[in-house]
């Protein structure tokens, strides 16, 4: 398989005009072979929002007008996408950061943000209760995480251990996390085995700026992709599903060999199930 990320900027609140930069980008992507393309995080509404208010008039339902259009698109021509908006439910006033995997009969998987950093929309969304969304796209299977859930080891691990090949980062990493596209990645495509492909956004949002870098990897943590710090691009990579599912790494047969997944011991990691009893900044309460 073989996918892209669109490093891009984002319109602020203008629906339309998103939809229509993920159609021209996906049609470009598409007639280079890309059969899944990947775009950022909230890259259909916008990020920097300051209140609930303003969030639930740009939040979209899921299924919806939205994404019904991008599955009239995919359907046209024959691929996959994956998105990210704001989310509501109707009659609901609670929104969430989500992002979608959509192909040609509509919505295959959609996740919501289970870690929510006190940034931007984060602030006001409501956590995602799922930690593993993962959908099909044709001999692939592909997990869905969003931006702060790969600071974090546990999310991608999930994903890993539920059988993703492949997992997909739409994110906003703004200035100050410049170790985040340096590293990311690499280590969590390596530590799991997997593919991963991070999405960043360029451009300036109500005078947050974001700092591109996105990035595909395999599963040894190489990159096979990356993107610059400002530019609009789209990065490419072909997808060997043998490979995504070859957890031994053997470096010298007979002499170092290497499986992340088998090598683990759970009886030691009781610790980390434990619950923190700490309040996020920001917050009330945990989720």
């Amino acid at each position: 398989m073989k996918i892209a990320g669109v490093q891009t900027d984002v319109l602020f609140g203008d629906i339309a005009g998103n939809l229509e930069r993920v159609a021209s980008k996906t049609r470009e992507a598409r007639q280079n072979g890309a059969d899944l393309v990947i775009f950022p995080e909230c890259s259909l509404t916008g990020y920097c929002y300051e209140s609930l208010e303003e969030a639930l008039e740009c939040a979209q339902t899921v299924p919806g007008p939205a994404t019904d259009s991008l599955q009239s698109l995919c359907r046209e021509l024959d691929c996959t996408v994956v998105v990210g908006l704001i989310e509501r439910e109707l009659n609901s006033t609670q929104v969430w950061n989500t992002a979608v995997l959509i192909g040609p009969d509509g919505v295959i998987v959609s996740y919501r943000k289970t870690h929510l950093p006190f940034i931007g929309v984060d602030k006001i969304a409501s956590y995602g209760a799922n930690p593993v969304a993962i959908g099909d796209v044709g001999d692939f299977r592909v997990g869905l995480n969003i931006c702060y859930d790969a600071t974090l080891p546990e999310p991608p691990r999930c994903l890993a251990l539920a059988g993703a090949d492949l997992i997909a980062l739409p994110t906003n990493w703004p200035k100050g996390a410049e170790c985040l596209p340096a590293h990311v990645a690499n280590i969590r495509a390596m530590e799991n085995g997997v593919y991963f492909a991070a999405v960043n956004r360029v451009g300036v949002e109500r005078g947050c700026p974001f700092i591109g870098g996105s990035r595909i990897c395999n599963p040894y943590g190489k990159t096979l992709a990356t993107a610059d710090e400002t530019e609009e691009t789209i990065l490419y990579a072909d997808l060997d599903l043998e490979l995504a599912r070859r957890k031994t790494a053997s470096r010298e047969p007979g002499v170092v060999s290497l499986h992340r997944e088998a090598d683990r011991r759970p009886e030691l990691y009781e610790p980390l199930t434990k619950p923190h009893g700490m309040t996020p900044p920001g917050r009330s309460a945990n989720p």
